[in-house]
């Protein structure tokens, strides 16, 4: 009995432990699904006021843009209305316009037709009129023309000539003083140092024991050094110096730097003075270039061919009477550049063709030829202007001038080598030339004395008056020019000036 009622008490409690917890878990899932509800009418209340907020936001966007696209229409109509506007004033400017030319053109065509019934009554009338003066004058109106025409050519021809003497004139006048201006600015604003070469090169050494280690065992080093430089080598008793002797200056160039780097290297024997001198050869070809690329760069010289450059650093190891060619050039590349400013020409091409004008002296190439023409060939060959060509060939006569330049070389060219100091001659040969100028011109009759004077740039001729006139004193000095000019070799000009004078003496008494 107690363990049924045991158990039966245990099945109740079990049913009322069932029973509070359904219940429990009853009223907990219903508060769950009471806040679950409040929460999804939070979310539903947040996403209908997110959905009204983005709906304004676009609501405000396409109005926005509507109010825009209407403002552009607003806009654009109103361009449309005021280009109506101004196509409507263009058309009634037109149309205005229009009505006043066909007014004008109205006048114009009564005017002409006035114009031509009076060019016909003024024809008739002239008619008239001509017919009267023939049957006056007894001649028709060509013949009265022609007599009129050849009376005002006769006219006109004199006065023409007069005019042309009186022009002539005044040109002679102005061209000399005009031509004289130009020479003297042009010499006195070119100021260069003259250079004056010699056929000797002295060669300083530290002590006398090294002229024994270049003349080497019985020579075999001098002789090693002359014959692969070309160059003569004095060695001699003159204290602490060394003579090289060569008519060419590049030639003593090389051997005066071959001597230097053998002697402070110290090595000194044939083999190695070749290879000094092949070395110091090349060296001074690259000097030869960069010099000739250097004097063009300081000229405003551009757009030379490189043998052209190569030709104009050879001129700074090469003279005429003295004076160093590259100087030369480069004086009368100046002095063309200036005269050529003075008249109006082309700067720049004078200057170019008073650089190269002595190329010729320089080149290998046919040496038989005269160096301003073949000077002329290299410009050709180097596609130098025709004009650059003629006026270095014609600079000393050789070609006919056919520009302007060309003068310009051939004076400026006189001036460096005329001027006084420029050049120099040996001694002998200076006053020989002198004497066979004076000689000379004291073969002719009539000539009394003769004066060789400004180092021989001008010869005085004095002749007596009985026996030559004015007119023979005229010809003399042509002819003298002429002789002077065929037969002796000179640098530059000799002027020839005949003097005739008449003296009357009287004594007091």
């Amino acid at each position: 009995m107690e363990i049924l009622i045991g158990v039966l008490a245990f099945f109740i409690g079990g049913l009322l432990a069932w029973f509070i917890i359904t219940q429990a878990l009853k009223s907990r899932s219903r508060k769950i699904i009471r806040e679950a509800e409040a929460e999804a009418e939070v979310i539903r209340k947040d996403k209908i006021l997110q959905a009204k907020e983005k709906f304004l936001q676009l609501k405000a966007e396409h109005e926005k843009e509507i109010n825009s696209r209407n403002a552009k229409v607003l806009a654009i109509e109103n361009k449309v209305k005021q280009k109506e506007t101004a196509v409507s004033q263009r058309i009634e400017e037109y149309q205005r316009k229009k009505k006043e030319t066909d007014a004008i053109r109205e006048n114009l065509d009564l005017q002409l037709e006035i114009v031509e019934r009076k060019s016909e009554e003024l024809e008739r009338m002239h008619k008239q009129q001509v017919e009267h003066l023939e049957s006056i004058s007894g001649m028709s109106a060509e013949e009265a023309k022609e007599m009129l025409t050849e009376s005002l050519k006769a006219e006109a021809k004199t006065e023409a000539m007069s005019y042309i003497n009186d022009i002539m004139d005044d040109a002679k006048i102005n061209a000399n003083k005009e031509a004289k201006r130009i020479v003297l600015n042009t010499v006195q604003r070119v100021a260069t140092e003259t250079a004056i070469e010699n056929a000797v090169t002295i060669f300083h050494i530290d002590s006398d024991e090294i002229k024994g280690r270049i003349i080497g065992r019985e020579g075999r080093n001098i002789r090693a050094l002359e014959a692969a430089t070309g160059v003569e080598i004095i060695v001699d008793d003159t204290p602490e110096a060394i003579v090289l002797s060569a008519f060419d200056p590049m030639r003593r160039e090389i051997a005066r730097l071959a001597l230097h780097q053998l002697v402070t290297d110290g090595r000194i024997h044939p083999a190695r003075i070749e290879e000094v001198v092949n070395k110091v050869r090349k060296q001074v070809e690259e000097e030869i270039i960069e010099t000739g690329k250097r004097t063009s760069i300081d000229l405003g010289v551009h757009g030379l061919h490189p043998e052209l450059i190569k030709l104009v650093g050879k001129m700074k190891y090469r003279s005429s009477y003295g004076q160093n060619l590259l100087q030369h050039s480069r004086e009368t590349a100046n002095l063309c550049a200036i005269m050529a400013s003075e008249l109006g020409l082309n700067v720049k091409r004078a200057k170019r063709a008073g650089l190269l004008h002595d190329i010729g002296k320089v080149s290998d190439e046919d040496p038989e030829l005269p160096h301003a023409i073949l000077g002329m060939k290299l410009a050709e060959k180097y596609k130098e202007k025709p004009d650059i060509s003629n006026a270095i060939g014609a600079h000393h006569d050789e070609v006919e001038m056919t520009t302007m330049i060309a003068p310009i070389i051939q004076v400026c060219d006189a001036i460096s080598g005329a001027r006084p100091g420029a050049r120099r001659e040996v001694v002998e040969s200076y006053i020989k030339r002198l004497k066979d100028l004076e000689t000379m011109a004291l073969s002719y009759p009539g000539v009394l004395k003769t004066y060789a004077i400004q180092a021989g740039r001008e010869l005085r001729v004095i002749v007596g008056s009985e026996k030559v006139n004015d007119k023979d004193a005229e010809e003399l000095s042509y002819d003298i020019a002429k002789k002077i000019q065929t037969e002796m070799t000179y640098p530059g000009q000799v002027k020839i000036t005949v003097i005739r004078e008449t003296r009357a003496i009287s004594y007091a008494k």
